[in-house]
């Protein structure tokens, strides 16, 4: 199961904040891996405007349980980044079309 969280949101911002707070984003990622994540990026739209993680996970209880617990030390990266909306994960699940390529397919 994908997973993508996206906002508008200041892009070099939330990289200079994840260059000084290293080890708060590797805390998360380990509990996130202590939840099953399978892959994680986060990526920043061309002009800096827009934030978006991009995940895989086994499935949406998963994650769920991950952010459950993982919430308040995840909303001050978004915060970092001037991130002000409430951010909705979206949940998208593979289609089968005979056409996979890559990622172990």
């Amino acid at each position: 199961m994908i997973l993508t969280l996206e906002a508008a949101g200041d892009a070099a911002a939330l990289e200079r904040y994840a260059q000084n707070n290293a080890e708060k984003f590797q805390g998360v990622l380990e509990a996130a891996k202590r939840h099953g994540l399978i892959a994680h990026r986060f990526y920043g739209s061309e002009d800096g405007s827009r934030v978006m993680v991009a995940d895989e996970w086994p499935d949406r209880q998963s994650f769920e349980s991950f952010f459950q617990e993982q919430g308040g030390e995840i909303r001050p990266m978004f915060e970092a980044a001037g991130v002000t909306t409430q951010i909705e994960p979206k949940f998208w699940r593979e289609l089968s079309m005979q056409d996979a390529y890559g990622w172990g397919a």
